[in-house]
């Protein structure tokens, strides 16, 4: 994998007129907003047939990205507000956990592939072959990145959400997560959108109080700035995600969760980042920080350079026997690392990637990996 250079190589909507309260994409209220971090975080190349946005060159550190304050967003419950001076939430606040349920599967990366999500969703004993919820008690987290790559952005966004509700109605649950790239959607970085992402969102109009300059885009590619536009109509619906959740005793997240995450506090980091993809504050400084939970990459990476005792302190501190990771395509599917610490479920199922169709069960202290069938011959 090749790295990208943080000048010059992103996309970004720019913002002018009000600087009240929608933030995202540009230089709003005085920041410039995290797309430029994104730049230098994913290390993927992008498919070099599309075209993308005039590249804008901006370059701000992740520490200069001001933290919103908490608050409750779309009914989850706020939080006293942590120490200013340690910035540990307080430990009343648990608004990220959930209770073990006893079925509980894991769904790694998503990127735009519908086929691939209803092969893992079927695995997983959650939808038949109308998509249809049957799953009924079963709890289903998928890890985040559900888009980019790929071309059914929409439809698996749309899925999901609706499997949600559905399951719900049931006694169950499915918990998709924020992951790096619906982040940086949500913050501009189209990088890695297909010309048929683009042209999914190509009716969508800037939310009332949005002020969004088209001029650095191609018409095509306008509709999805304004509906992944912090305040805009699919970033709202982002908004209602959480990016790390705690069901049982098992941590899901997109990229990891460390110590220092858990002192600052993971039901507030929920919440901040809920606020700026709602529109109501800037990006929290975690969500483009390098080894923030969306884009760490020190449990999922080769063996070797895993990170066993970072992994074991986060645990302790969240009283945890496992983690739940995506973010990093395993070559061999599903994997363990650090004594079954951590599980790495980014098997590369999408068809941009072509890797294998499989998805974690877990059951109090069992754990096994569900693998889809190979094709019969023809």
């Amino acid at each position: 994998m090749t790295g990208v250079s943080c000048r010059g190589a992103v996309s970004g909507v720019a913002r002018s007129g009000s600087r009240r309260k929608r933030y995202g994409h540009a230089v709003v209220h005085g920041v410039v907003a995290c797309v430029a971090t994104f730049a230098c975080h994913d290390s993927v190349p992008e498919p070099a047939s599309r075209s993308v946005p005039t590249p804008v060159s901006l370059d701000v550190a992740p520490s200069s990205v001001p933290t919103a304050t908490p608050s409750a967003v779309n009914g989850a419950p706020t939080n006293p507000t942590p120490s200013a001076a340690t910035g540990v939430a307080a430990p009343s606040d648990d608004s990220f956990r959930f209770p073990a349920p006893a079925e509980l599967v894991a769904i790694g990366d998503i990127h735009g592939d519908l086929a691939a999500a209803r092969r893992a969703l079927k695995l997983a004993g959650a939808i038949d072959d109308q998509d249809r919820w049957i799953g009924k008690k079963l709890v289903v987290v998928q890890t985040g990145d559900e888009i980019d790559r790929g071309d059914d952005d929409r439809a698996v966004l749309e899925l999901f959400r609706r499997l949600a509700d559905d399951a719900a109605k049931t006694g169950g649950a499915v918990h998709a997560l924020i992951g790096n790239h619906e982040a940086m959607n949500v913050a501009g970085d189209f990088r890695y959108v297909t010309a048929a992402g683009f042209r999914q969102f190509a009716d969508e109009k800037p939310s009332a109080g949005e002020h969004v300059d088209f001029d650095s885009l191609a018409p095509e590619q306008r509709g999805r700035a304004a509906t992944f536009s912090a305040g805009g109509v699919t970033a709202r619906l982002l908004a209602e995600r959480d990016t790390v959740v705690v069901v049982g005793d098992t941590v899901f997240v997109h990229g990891g969760v460390t110590a220092e995450h858990v002192r600052y506090g993971l039901g507030r980091f929920n919440r901040e980042v809920k606020r700026w993809m709602h529109g109501d504050d800037p990006p929290p400084a975690l969500v483009t920080d390098p080894e923030g939970p969306v884009w760490t990459r020190r449990y999922s990476d080769d063996h070797a350079t895993v990170d066993c005792d970072g992994l074991r302190a986060a645990l302790a501190l969240l009283h945890a026997k496992r983690m739940v990771v995506g973010h990093t395509p395993q070559p061999k599917g599903i994997d363990s690392a650090c004594d079954e610490r951590v599980y790495r479920v980014d098997t590369g199922l999408s068809r941009y990637y072509g890797g294998p169709t499989e998805v974690l069960d877990i059951a109090g202290d069992r754990v096994t990996i569900r693998r889809e069938p190979p094709a019969s011959p023809p």
